[in-house]
């Protein structure tokens, strides 16, 4: 089984992206949260910030959409080429639709959920979708403390995941570090966001390779698939 690590660009140093980047080539994916100050109250990154780092990171984009009018933004993200593209299901009209519309120009389509955000609803779709985000802290700041409440919505997901045989990768983002990756890859997940945890570290990569062994030796569940980024 794959455990991916990804850190969030959100915990960065900001005047140096591209250098940031290749602190963490070692990674599986870039965390990228976008941001609009409406959905959350916070504001960080747009479609020219986010093409910037496409073109210069020495992995792939996974973008994070806390933004408002999702269905009409979120495709722009694909087209800029973003390996995954997550949207808050609270943000949508219709969340199938829009994952469609992602795999079609060819991301990976994900939908995220706020903590107090029930699953139920997304469980007989869930095969519309490439990647479920449990947030495990209110989404708009880095730095929240891991939200224990949440491992129970995440362990939700991963018995409909396997009960159906999918393969869905379950992310988590918020609060993750040393102490927590082991609760939450007990509880299901297999992506993990983290942010001041990786960048924070003297040596990232080490950072990395240390969330990464833990996940793992946490992890008990046999889903199908290798879920690699290669194909």
């Amino acid at each position: 089984m794959t455990t991916r690590i990804n850190p969030s660009i959100l915990a960065a140093d900001f005047v140096n992206l591209e250098s940031e980047l290749a602190r963490i080539a070692s990674a599986d994916l870039v965390h990228v949260d976008v941001m609009d100050n409406h959905f959350v109250p916070n504001l960080t990154f747009g479609p020219q910030m986010v093409g910037r780092l496409q073109d210069v990171s020495p992995i792939p984009l996974d973008v994070h959409l806390m933004i408002s009018d999702v269905d009409r933004w979120a495709p722009g993200y694909a087209e800029l080429g973003a390996y995954s593209v997550t949207f808050h299901v609270e943000a949508s009209d219709g969340p199938v639709h829009l994952a469609r519309r992602l795999r079609s120009i060819g991301a990976r389509a994900g939908i995220a959920l706020k903590p107090g955000t029930d699953v139920e609803p997304y469980l007989d779709v869930l095969h519309e979708f490439d990647q479920v985000l449990v947030m495990t802290v209110e989404p708009g700041f880095g730095g929240q403390s891991f939200m224990h409440e949440t491992m129970p919505k995440l362990r939700r997901v991963s018995e409909a995941v396997r009960a159906a045989g999918l393969d869905v990768w379950l992310q988590v983002d918020g609060g993750i570090s040393l102490d927590t990756i082991g609760i939450a890859a007990e509880a299901g997940a297999d992506t993990f966001v983290a942010g001041s945890a990786v960048f924070g570290a003297e040596v990232p990569a080490d950072r990395i390779a240390a969330l990464r062994d833990l996940a793992a030796t946490h992890r008990h569940d046999a889903r199908p698939g290798t879920g690699s980024l290669n194909p």
